[in-house]
């Protein structure tokens, strides 16, 4: 068939939501510690890998298509997509789809950040997208219970999802509380004052390309021009006031406003417009974007309360932000035509009850099969490295790397640290300067 302009955009898009992931790892790089911005980094960027094969293999196939109790697709109807590429469009649609796989388990990995073994995250990343979101991304997208001809979407209503607050940001922060109560904090939590990003401009980078990407991820589905539009202004107004209500939260609370809040701010928007931003018109845009703003911005100092070590706030971004998302368009989905809507356009409280059960079988569903991945990984291999890895921070221990060169006693020369860079153990003898072979440089 002929290749048309909504092809090419929808592959724009698909691209632009790739170049997110990326984006992500420099937003999450940027808030750890100097000794684990690369393994944090990694974790995105494996995602990538591990998620584009599982995703062609059978990723794509679990998610659409025939399926088990209107629960999962058949991952052997098109095992490694064999036979798609004769239907018009497939193939555009399953490089779409695999961006927001990749994307969903990689924002995960904030939570538990500078504590993880590499290769458990690597075991986890394929487990968790065949068990987890497949699953769920075909009860919500690909024909099955929260659908129009779903058991849950015919007794109430199809859930509205446009583009992933219950399959990505619920899911996803559900996910990371599960990991961070199973793995543990990190050594100081709360105590250690050096526990603080290392480099916010690279969190401001990650922030500005996540923005971008969003009109890709937000806006690839769109099926008219009108639509494609008010995505577009409010894929704009929501993270911008979302960015304005977190700021003055800081200013209120904190006596300034902060250039992390500025980027976290804008990401809690974004996470609350993304299940609504085809339903609701710029006015409710913006509403949205304040609220998740100021929730989101009180939830991240929860974990300080309540004791859970949410690393880089995915649960108090993702998961709070994407359920007001998913939960407010009962109340602000527009009409149709007149028909539906939410609760403040006339609607009644039937897309309420549509909502809050998408969103209460995503939290339950993520949760217990998250538990049972994690447990079981955590209890075999291990999911956590050593109180002298830790130490010595993860970029070295794990990945033989420092992500900054730093000159011998700041004067230039050769990087030696006091440890093996592989096993983590102590190695007083590789500290010796290379001209006096004396003084030790501590990493």
């Amino acid at each position: 068939m002929e290749l048309t302009a909504g092809h090419v955009w929808v592959m724009v898009a698909a691209a632009l939501v790739l170049f997110m992931t990326p984006g992500l790892a420099f937003f999450y790089g940027g808030m750890t510690r100097a000794k684990a911005a690369l393994n944090m980094m990694m974790m995105s960027f494996i995602s990538i890998g591990i998620v584009g094969v599982v995703w062609v293999l059978w990723g794509a196939s679990m998610s659409s298509g025939e399926g088990f109790l209107e629960i999962v697709g058949n991952p052997l109807a098109s095992f490694g997509l064999i036979g798609v590429e004769t239907t018009p469009d497939a193939m555009i649609k399953i490089g779409y789809a695999a961006t927001f796989a990749i994307i969903t388990v990689a924002l995960i990995s904030g939570a538990i950040a500078d504590r993880a073994k590499f290769g458990a995250w690597s075991i986890f990343v394929p487990v968790w997208v065949t068990l987890v979101y497949c699953p769920l991304a075909y009860m919500v997208w690909g024909g099955g219970l929260f659908g129009p001809e779903g058991a849950i979407g015919k007794a109430l209503g199809p859930a509205i999802d446009f583009a992933g607050g219950t399959v990505v940001h619920i899911n996803a922060g559900v996910a990371a509380l599960v990991l961070v109560l199973i793995i543990g904090n990190r050594r100081g939590f709360g105590k250690d004052p050096n526990h603080r990003p290392h480099n916010i401009p690279f969190v401001m980078l990650g922030a500005a390309i996540l923005w971008f990407g969003w009109f890709g991820f937000n806006g690839g589905a769109a099926t008219t021009a009108e639509q494609a539009g008010l995505i577009w202004i409010n894929t704009l107004a929501a993270p911008a006031a979302a960015m304005i209500g977190w700021l003055i939260t800081e200013r209120i609370r904190d006596g300034h406003p902060t250039s992390l809040g500025a980027a976290s701010g804008v990401v809690a928007g974004l996470v609350a417009i993304t299940p609504a931003c085809a339903n609701v018109d710029p006015i409710g845009a913006l509403g949205l974007g304040v609220v998740a703003g100021v929730a989101s911005a009180l939830a991240v100092g929860l974990k300080f309360r309540w004791g859970f070590d949410d690393s880089l706030d995915v649960v108090g971004v993702h998961l709070v932000s994407g359920i007001i998302g998913t939960v407010a368009l009962g109340f602000i989905a527009k009409s149709t035509d007149g028909v539906g809507g939410g609760l403040f356009y006339g609607g009644g409280m039937t897309q309420m009850w549509a909502q809050l059960a998408a969103a209460g079988i995503a939290i339950a569903y993520s949760a217990i099969m998250t538990a049972i991945i994690a447990f079981a990984i955590h209890k075999t291999m291990g999911f956590r490295v050593s109180t002298e890895q830790e130490n010595v921070g993860v970029d070295l221990s794990l990945h033989a790397e420092t992500a900054y060169e730093f000159g011998v006693n700041g004067h230039g020369g050769s990087f030696q640290p006091l440890h093996n860079a592989v096993t983590g153990k102590s190695d007083p003898a590789a500290a010796k300067t290379p001209a006096e072979g004396k003084e030790s440089v501590q990493a």
